[in-house]
């Protein structure tokens, strides 16, 4: 399970989804059940991302029985400027109490995506965040540093049992001791 998704058509490249079959959802014994996938632009809801977001919610919550099913693990990356999933630093998203979210005006392309909210996100029992290089090292080190998840949205990402930063050396070069 992902944090969001870039709300293009199936099948493009783009698509955090495709990336992950590819690179390791193909070669795990996972229910396909267990995969929750986000609509795409060419879906039922056309190119209308406030209503795939609100399926994509109620489809969440009918698979959770009435509620939000129980993520295992969701991963997530961190942006330069410590976004997560589409939640970018003093953005809508990040303030919204609903359980997905159209983000229409991505300040990274392309603009309109489906994102997970931080309700939503802190529900999993294991958030992982996945970060590499030297650019990701002051929103690692602000993240664990305190910062609030309005300047740093990756502060705000907690799993219930565990949260795990899976950090290169060169985006580590800034976390406190």
């Amino acid at each position: 399970m992902g944090g969001d998704e870039r709300f293009v058509p199936d099948g493009d490249p783009e698509r955090n989804d495709e990336q992950a079959r590819e690179v390791f959802l193909e070669k795990l014994p996972l229910d396909p059940k267990r995969v929750h996938r986000y609509p795409t632009s060419d879906g039922p809801d056309g190119d209308d991302a406030a209503a795939a977001a609100s399926r994509y919610a109620e489809d969440l919550i009918a698979d959770g029985g009435g509620k939000l099913p129980v993520f295992d693990v969701l991963l997530l990356g961190v942006g330069g400027e410590g976004h997560v999933a589409s939640i970018f630093p003093d953005s809508e998203a990040g303030r919204s109490q609903r359980t997905v979210v159209a983000v229409l005006n991505s300040p990274k392309p392309p603009p309109i995506r489906l994102s997970l909210t931080f309700p939503t996100i802190n529900t999993a029992d294991e958030v992982w965040l996945v970060v590499g290089g030297p650019d990701k090292a002051e929103a690692v080190g602000r993240a664990l540093s305190g910062a609030t998840l309005t300047e740093v949205p990756a502060a705000g990402a907690h799993g219930r049992t565990a949260t795990r930063w899976l950090v290169d050396e060169a985006a580590a070069g800034q976390i406190p001791r």
